[in-house]
């Protein structure tokens, strides 16, 4: 019986490691899938304007903006999940045990400066920034610049749902700023359930909404990002002041996003290759603070 209970529930367990990644899959296609539609079906409004050639100029270049980013976002999440940043397979022993180095206990090697251990992973991961929940996996060395990149093409995608998406707003506030409206806008869920709007109406509000709160959400994580790497930073360093991997704007890019940092946002498929290892890193700086820098404690007796 215990055996059986195990097994349920380490099945249940790796089905729900990929539930983030089906959802997130699952709202990508459907925003953009609505965004066609309004594109192509929708827009021009004036039913005169719908077969000019102006028309299908606009539509034509909407669409190949939306697939052009629909392509980044999809492409950079799977070498995101490809490219995993664990020490799995990675030499350490040969490496030279210096300054920064500690011991991991759960995966019972030493391990380098800017490495720690993830319990969901179970691996140590170079140069671990954070485990992303959305993806079910670290982002670390390896993976960091196709994980920015997707950030950024989520975050444009998103504002260009949000513009598109305007006149869906504004058809709902056509009858003011009523209970109904308000309730449409915040909270369509409960208006299907109780049956106050059409499946139709929902599935535009429910999208509308969605994009307008991921995009504030995104954005707002893509320039925490941007700020860390132009500071030479990972999330877990971002809470000190000291920055003994800052090597200057231009190098710091360049250790996120490779040699070609100038160009490797523009595509997944351009290659970029890293200048580091992910195990050895140049400092600028002593990587602990000395007595005459840290912080006074509190007087003693």
């Amino acid at each position: 019986m215990m055996r059986l209970s195990s097994r349920a529930w380490s099945r249940a367990e790796s089905c729900c490691q990929f539930m983030p990644v089906v959802i997130n899959t699952f709202l990508v296609l459907a925003i953009t899938a609505e965004v066609m539609y309004l594109v192509v079906v929708e827009a021009p409004r004036e039913p005169g304007e719908q077969h000019g050639e102006w028309s299908a100029v606009w539509k034509a270049t909407h669409i190949a903006s939306q697939l052009f980013m629909l392509g980044n976002i999809m492409w950079n999440a799977r070498l995101f999940l490809k490219r995993s940043p664990s020490i799995r397979g990675v030499f350490l022993e040969g490496a030279g045990f210096g300054q920064g180095w500690k011991y991991c206990y759960s995966c019972e090697t030493h391990i380098p400066p800017r490495c720690s251990h993830c319990s969901d992973c179970k691996a140590c991961v170079l140069r671990r920034d954070h485990h992303c929940v959305f993806f079910g996996q670290c982002v670390g060395f390896q993976n960091y610049r196709y994980f920015l990149s997707c950030l950024l093409y989520m975050s444009a995608g998103l504002l260009y749902a949000v513009v598109l998406n305007s006149e869906v707003f504004m058809l709902v506030l056509q009858e003011g700023l009523t209970l109904h409206s308000t309730m449409l806008l915040l909270m369509p869920w409960i208006m299907l359930l109780i049956g106050q709007v059409t499946p139709r109406a929902f599935i535009f509000a429910f999208i509308a909404d969605t994009c307008v709160v991921g995009c504030l959400c995104v954005s707002a994580f893509l320039l925490f990002h941007v700020t860390l790497m132009l500071r030479g930073q990972t999330t877990r360093e971002w809470y000190s002041s000291r920055r003994p991997y800052s090597l200057g704007w231009r190098r710091n890019v360049c250790e996120c996003l490779g040699q070609r940092w100038y160009l490797a946002w523009l595509c997944p498929l351009i290659p970029s290759p890293l200048p580091g290892d992910g195990i050895h890193f140049q400092v600028t700086a002593p990587l602990a603070e000395t007595p005459s820098t840290a912080a006074p404690g509190p007087p003693t007796n």
